[in-house]
């Protein structure tokens, strides 16, 4: 049987896959790069070509999955048929940003062997989602339904809180303490954006 030749990027993208998949389903503590390398089939040194530690591969998965779910919400902040109020909403309701394998993903995360995965995750998509959500206030700024000073601090600021504070998992909060700290959290966004109050409301439907 012929031996299948890869391209370099197609090599890297199965490398992310298939680690991805190993830490989702053994935990990113207990899968080692000699059992990324085994379960490919490939030699240390290509795996090694491509990543200098199974601590790059992590950052690169969670770049992997990151990507269409910054891609999303791209689409919606650049749209200049909406106003900053509808964007808020589209990207605040969770209803329009992911999809079932990203949603999937994230419920492996939670799980306590994938620490680092998860953390790894809230970093970057407050890194990542921060500017487009300060691109909107900036809009809404304009639109004089925002005052805020600081759009981008402000909202790496409450992307973290919430990233943080409302992961049940982290916490083991109830559903009501849960629902109580996201009503707080839209009173807090509120006044920090200088909205009216009940302008996202949408977000404890």
């Amino acid at each position: 049987m012929a031996r299948i030749v890869k391209t370099a990027e197609e090599r890297k993208l199965e490398i992310i896959e298939t680690s991805e998949r190993m830490f989702r389903e053994d935990g990113y503590a207990n899968t080692s790069v000699n059992a990324i390398i085994n379960e490919i089939g490939i030699a240390k040194g290509t795996f090694y070509h491509h990543f200098s530690s199974k601590e790059e591969v992590l950052e690169a998965i969670v770049d992997h999955a990151l990507d269409r779910i910054v891609a999303m919400a791209e689409q919606i902040a650049d749209d200049a048929s909406m106003d900053a109020l509808t964007k808020m909403e589209m990207l605040l309701s969770g209803s329009n940003i992911g999809d079932e394998e990203t949603n999937e993903v994230a419920q492996h995360l939670h799980s306590p062997g994938n620490r680092e995965l998860h953390e790894a995750t809230n970093i970057q998509t407050v890194l990542r989602l921060a500017p487009l959500f300060a691109r909107i206030v900036e809009q809404g700024n304009q639109e004089n339904v925002f005052d805020a000073k600081r759009p981008l601090e402000t909202m790496q600021f409450m992307l973290t809180g919430g990233q943080f504070l409302l992961d049940g998992g982290l916490f083991e909060f109830t559903e009501e303490e849960i629902r109580t700290r996201r009503q707080v959290t839209q009173e807090i966004l509120e006044k920090a954006l200088g909205a009216e109050s009940g302008t996202f409301d949408f977000m404890n439907e």
